[in-house]
């Protein structure tokens, strides 16, 4: 009996090493859309994204799935400030796969703080929401967080949703989202709230709160009739309509569309060009460019903007110093 005992360690590895490869086997013969228990339906996912889908637990003692509700809070959203030719470009990443990036208490307290960081950096030029998931932008508030909560506990978490997104449309400096899937209801809203929209031409958007007797509570119905008209904006917000990429170029909810890379990040990608486009631009000026354009003020001398003067007159590279 003690020799099994001694030898159980070794036979328990070998078993777990077998499952893991079973697993791998398993996962790599999926087709889309097939649904592996406990999980859900996945749109394209290749073998290896499959694979890296599974993580041994602490210890050894178990296989568990990587995206899950064991992901920490902490990690629900990622900060990234970017080096090099991309200094100055700040990339907010949504990290909340097991549910499909909804909007909890947590994440917004996490992005509240994130954007109160940022507004103060002079150091930061442009910003980048994105998700950190595949297939998913934010499918908008946590329904099942919500339905938690007592009747006093909704109007507060609703007003915290709408306080946030507004702090993201007041950021001095160039927001862009990077639509590279689901964006509904307060998903969509957050986007609304970016200067810029780019999306894959397989992402799917709408304010579809109708659908569930409640009106977008985000600040969707102001900012969609300023970017697409009163009228239309009306009309997708009645109907509870969800547009692809296409149609949503096509009505001006976003400013680019492109189809949609194995990677998933087609949308990133184009936002990260813009960004890059965005950085050699006067700092000061961009801020109160974006300033000028949202409360129709006019533009204010300072010193980048004298800098910039000169230099085109002496046909040399402006100096810019924040100024």
């Amino acid at each position: 009996m003690a020799a099994a005992a001694a030898a159980a360690p070794g036979a328990l590895a070998i078993l777990q090493a077998r499952r893991a490869r079973l697993v791998a086997a398993c996962c790599a013969r999926l087709s889309p859309g097939w649904r592996l228990s406990g999980s859900w339906t996945v749109p394209r996912v290749d073998p290896a994204t499959w694979a890296r889908g599974w993580t041994p637990a602490a210890g050894g003692a178990a296989w568990r799935r990587g995206y899950s509700s064991e992901v920490k809070t902490e990690d629900e959203l990622r900060v990234r400030y970017l080096e090099e030719e991309n200094r100055g470009i700040v990339v907010l990443g949504i990290n909340r796969a097991y549910a499909k990036n909804s909007l909890s208490t947590n994440l917004i307290k996490m992005l509240s703080k994130a954007v109160d960081a940022l507004k103060s950096d002079k150091k930061v030029r442009t910003i980048i929401v994105r998700s950190e998931v595949p297939g998913i932008f934010c499918a908008g508030a946590d329904l099942k967080e919500r339905v938690k909560m007592n009747s006093s506990e909704v109007g507060p978490f609703v007003s915290k949703i709408r306080a946030v997104i507004n702090e993201i449309a007041n950021l001095p400096v160039p927001t862009i989202a990077a639509i590279d899937g689901l964006a509904l209801g307060g998903g969509l809203e957050l986007a609304l709230a970016c200067d810029i929209r780019v999306a894959a031409s397989s992402a799917k958007m709408g304010l579809v709160e109708t659908k569930l007797a409640i009106i977008p509570g985000g600040g969707g119905t102001q900012r969609l009739p300023r970017a697409i008209g009163m009228s239309l904006a009306k009309e997708l917000i009645f109907s509870a309509r969800v547009l692809d990429g296409q149609a949503a170029k096509a009505v001006g909810l976003i400013s680019h569309v492109l189809e949609q890379n194995q990677e998933g990040d087609a949308a990133y990608r184009k936002a990260l060009d813009l960004a890059r486009e965005f950085l050699p631009q006067g700092p000061v000026a961009m801020r109160v460019a974006k300033l000028a354009i949202n409360q129709g003020m006019e533009t204010i001398p300072t010193k980048d903007r004298l800098e910039g003067l000169l230099a085109f007159k002496e046909k040399r590279t402006p100096r810019y110093k924040g100024e």
